[in-house]
């Protein structure tokens, strides 16, 4: 039993962490249909503001504050700078697409995430940076339940992860951006005649989207310790998998959607072995374009006559 509540636990916290970062993909989607391919680069990105952020207070072992005060710095500056990133890339990379056939953003999301993966090369090398959580963060500092254990990094990425969630949904359902961004969504070209700033929402969208992925990149970071320009790749690949799962372009489906990942990927290196998750995860893909290609909560696009 205590093995499955493990599996269970370190599933939740590997799907909150997907669920972030498909909630990037699923918000842009649905403001502009879409793949932003580059915004697994974005939580590659983050992970690496975190990085230095820790090297800028005296590295892991000699920290000149509190480790909750680092924490929230870390969270703020990765979160400020790929939200920033993100509105920067959506200015000079899509906006002038916008109008373009759908390939052109497509292979440009691509050129943009290269882009972002060798600048961080040239600018930091190739070698793989450690952040050294348990110099600074404890096992021993979380919940220890006889064999099952919730460390610090885990009740930090749970509770976290969920409080993000929930102001987004009070964000996209309570307030005035949150109704824009849902005109745009449905339809642009009329959200636009109702006198909505159509570039100012779309830009809010990449900024939210693109600081979710930064400080899941952190979260990411204190957990598995290790990062490299590379790590973007398959965590946007996996993100992406799950926003399909539960509906590309619905948020409560993108978190569902991460959750569910997580819990295969969890499930599978405990019960079959690790080196099969990347085999289940884009099996699933698979399957849901086969069997319910609109996902979970998706709904089949409705044509203009």
């Amino acid at each position: 039993m205590h093995e499955l509540i493990q599996t269970i636990i370190n599933g939740l916290t590997t799907g909150l962490l997907y669920a972030l970062i498909a909630l990037g993909y699923s918000m842009v989607y649905g403001v502009l249909k879409l793949l932003n391919f580059a915004h697994g680069d974005l939580y590659m990105v983050g992970a690496y503001i975190g990085y230095f952020v820790i090297q800028w207070f005296g590295g892991p072992t000699s920290l000149s504050i509190p480790v909750p005060l680092l924490v929230l710095i870390m969270f703020v500056l990765a979160a400020g700078g790929a939200g920033l990133l993100g509105v920067l890339i959506e200015r000079f990379a899509y906006r002038p697409l916008r109008d373009a056939p759908r390939i052109a953003p497509l292979i440009t999301a691509l050129g943009v995430s290269f882009i972002l993966e060798n600048s961080v090369l040239l600018l930091f090398g190739g070698l793989t940076k450690s952040y050294s959580t348990p110099s600074f963060i404890k096992f021993s500092t979380g919940i220890h339940i006889g064999d099952v254990n919730i460390d610090a990094v885990q009740i930090t990425i749970l509770v976290g992860s969920l409080l993000m969630m929930y102001g987004l949904i009070v964000l996209v359902n309570r307030t005035t951006l949150g109704k824009s961004m849902r005109a745009v969504a449905s339809d642009r070209e009329a959200a636009e005649m109702l006198g909505i700033n159509v570039d100012r929402t779309i830009a809010y969208t990449f900024f939210i989207g693109s600081a979710l992925a930064g400080v899941a990149g952190v979260m990411s970071g204190l957990a598995f310790n290790e990062i490299s320009n590379t790590i973007g790749f398959l965590a946007g690949l996996k993100a992406f998998t799950a926003a399909v799962v539960g509906g590309i372009g619905s948020i409560p489906g993108a978190m569902i959607g991460g959750l569910f990942i997580g819990m295969c990927e969890s499930f599978a290196s405990s019960y079959i072995s690790s080196q099969y998750t990347d085999l289940i995860v884009f099996g699933i893909l698979i399957a849901t374009m086969l069997i319910r290609p609109t996902g979970i909560f998706g709904r089949p696009a409705l044509q203009k006559v």
